[in-house]
């Protein structure tokens, strides 16, 4: 009797598959199946962009939304209670196109105001009878824990954009959209309000540019008057990321001569988007960079 013990085919069977999985070469983890399609890359069997792609897919599926959010303290809000000619200013100054709207206190998000909705007020036979109460979305409360998978399938799934993301006593920590979720495998997605493609430095308004990291550090030395060194580094990104010494987080600062750089924008690979201010004879200049 062989009761309670596998059999001599099972054992053998067994066997045979894990040598062919050593001879065929088969991962057997995600770190090896990495390998391969990086192996696979420098083969030019896929393109660089490919395999970015595909490490970003299997990334997104071990990172959690507090990886990525929009920590509260860089959400730009809006005051449900607030003339509406003041919300227009802050739509209009951000260049957002979904935001948060807050009650009587500043951590109680009560719903999402789509910018388009504002066309509503802006008809003048209707400014009079104008409630943005009307016209605000309901609110999606995610834990920080989510994982971005999940987020994603469920973004996908009830057509939102745009999640807040509260913490374990419930207040608000933060917000994540559908395109931060996207940008950790596609990339950066760029839209009408970023730089043209073949520009690097683009002024958005009196002392505010839009800069990105790829400039050349002789580019942006002849546009701004600086003289930071080019040996070393051939992009503004590439000087960042060395005065960081890592890839930082959105909030972090860190200062490069008379300059003071935030991170706006970044993902667990890429820096992305930063602001710059410059102090020059006491006025501070609101400069913004990105990669």
């Amino acid at each position: 009797m062989n009761e309670g013990r596998p059999s001599h085919n099972l054992v053998s069977r067994s066997w045979r598959e894990r040598l062919g999985q050593v001879l065929l070469g088969e991962p057997q983890d995600r770190e090896q199946i990495i390998e391969i399609l990086r192996n696979a890359s420098q083969r030019r069997l896929l393109d660089p962009e490919t395999l970015s792609m595909i490490e970003g897919a299997l990334v997104v599926g071990e990172m959690q939304v507090r990886d990525i959010m929009v920590p509260r303290s860089q959400m730009v809000v809006v005051e449900r209670d607030a003339p509406p000619e003041d919300t227009l200013e802050v739509i209009t100054r951000s260049a957002h196109s979904r935001f948060p709207v807050i009650g009587e206190s500043r951590d109680g998000i009560v719903g999402i105001l789509l910018a388009k909705d504002m066309l509503l007020y802006c008809r003048q036979q209707e400014a009079r009878t104008f409630n943005i109460r009307d016209i605000l979305r309901p609110v999606v409360f995610i834990p920080e824990s989510k994982r971005l998978n999940v987020l994603l399938r469920e973004f996908r799934a009830s057509r939102n954009h745009m999640a807040i993301v509260v913490d374990e006593y419930g207040g608000t920590a933060g917000l994540v959209t559908i395109e931060d979720v996207l940008e950790q495998i596609v990339g950066e997605i760029e839209d009408e309000h970023d730089v043209a493609e073949d520009a690097f430095i683009f002024r958005r308004r009196e002392d505010n540019y839009t800069v990105k990291a790829l400039t050349p550090i002789e580019d942006f030395n002849e546009y701004f008057g600086t003289d930071f060194s080019d040996e070393e580094f051939d992009t503004i990104g590439g000087l960042v990321l060395n005065g960081f010494g890592r890839m930082p987080e959105r909030g972090e600062t860190i200062a490069i001569g008379s300059f003071e750089f935030k991170v706006l924008r970044a993902d667990s690979r890429r820096l992305y988007l930063l602001e710059l201010c410059l102090k020059t004879n006491g006025v501070e200049h609101s400069v913004a960079a990105g990669t």
